[in-house]
């Protein structure tokens, strides 16, 4: 809930302005319900009306979702949707990584290409993690390293706040850049693809909705305060990742903060989309392919696409805009609000279905301007080339 994105947040409230503020709260309270209605999909009442687990995984419950279609067929969309999420978001980090140790060691002769390569080393053991356990472990190290960075961004926006007005905030907005804010906001949040397997390797699953409120609520203070600390800071010069504004003795420090945030945050959706993949290829029982010796192979290869696709593919970034507004909408808003909608129609309270339905329209039209501006900004980048 805390990730690069957060970065962002600044620039995505100076073309906002005090709607972004209120966009901060809203998609927090959004991404929150459509968290907890995504995973009562996983459970049913017995015949004591005792709620069970009948489900583990988010392909479960779209297969039950479709089965009247075709008993696969929801699962095999929520695999390719989840897949090709993961593996941009890989992709991203292993892009960012590059960016960011060009831009700390400038005087060094190297591409962008040629650290991305050096990251891509660095990220070579992963292929040897197995469990859940090590990959929080290492998520553990990224929160704490994240907490770093915006402590020393914050301090240092505090320092200048003798230059603080709200006259800095708009009043009037541009349509298509309030669409890209909505965008980054809402997209800053989104978890839903690891709910379930989180759930399920909780202690105790019970106080899964609980966590839920106290993670969404602190992120969604810390993002708000976050944000209005840097905007109030620069205003008009806010840049879209804020750490660009800081003097150039803190810039070095937090761009390798960041470095190393992107680095370790890499494994995580890493082990998600390995997972997911080795577990559709070896549900036919094939002994070849239940050994770890292909598993082993299984990513490795998934770690040098993650490589290839970073280095050769050109304007990656607008890609990745398409592309999340397609996949990010339908995993945080649209699936889980038509599942539920499907799974528990007859228990369902009018204001509990009209709230679903809330949800995938508002969900719809995201993804919809998100697909219009990013196939706008490809138009315009191979107009110009």
């Amino acid at each position: 809930l805390q990730g690069i994105f957060v970065l962002g947040l600044p620039y995505a409230i100076l073309h906002s302005g005090y709607s972004g503020l209120f966009l901060i709260v809203l998609a927090a309270v959004l991404c929150c319900y459509t968290g907890k209605i995504l995973i009562t999909c996983l459970y049913e009442e017995n015949e004591d009306g005792q709620l069970v687990r009948v489900r583990d995984t988010y392909e479960d419950i779209a297969n039950v979702c479709c089965r009247k279609l075709s008993p696969n067929l929801g699962g095999i969309v929520v695999n390719v949707t989840q897949v090709m999420e993961l593996i941009m978001t890989c992709i991203l980090y292993l892009v960012v990584s590059g960016n960011l140790l060009l831009h700390s060691f400038p005087y060094v002769p190297m591409t962008e290409k040629t650290w991305s390569v050096i990251a891509f080393i660095t990220l070579l053991p992963c292929v040897f993690i197995k469990t859940l356990k090590i990959v929080s472990k290492l998520s553990q190290l990224c929160s704490l390293v994240h907490f770093i960075i915006l402590f020393v961004v914050m301090t240092y926006c505090l320092t200048q706040i003798h230059q603080w007005s709200w006259a800095k905030f708009k009043l009037s907005i541009e349509f298509e850049d309030f669409l890209i804010s909505i965008g980054v906001i809402i997209f800053s949040y989104t978890s839903q693809i690891f709910l379930p397997t989180l759930e399920g390797n909780m202690r105790k699953p019970g106080e899964f909705r609980c966590m839920l409120n106290w993670t969404h609520f602190f992120a969604c203070v810390l993002k708000t305060t976050f944000a209005l600390t840097a905007f109030l800071t620069w205003g008009e010069e806010t840049k879209e990742v804020i750490t660009d504004n800081l003097p150039s003795f803190l810039q070095t420090l937090v761009n390798l903060c960041l470095l190393t945030k992107a680095l370790l945050s890499y494994p995580l959706p890493f082990f998600a989309a390995t997972e997911i993949v080795y577990a559709c290829i070896s549900r036919g029982n094939y002994s070849n392919y239940s050994s770890p010796l292909f598993a082993l192979g299984l990513r490795g290869s998934f770690l040098l696409l993650t490589l290839l696709m970073s280095m050769f593919i050109p304007h990656f970034a607008l890609l990745m805009g398409l592309t999340g507004s397609i996949t990010g909408a339908a995993m945080t808003f649209l699936l889980p609000s038509l599942f539920h909608l499907k799974l528990k129609w007859k228990k369902l309270s009018f204001s509990e279905k009209c709230a679903d339905i809330s949800v995938f329209i508002l969900g719809f039209l995201c993804s919809l301007a998100g697909i219009v501006c990013s196939i706008r900004g490809l138009l315009k980048v191979f107009g110009e080339g």
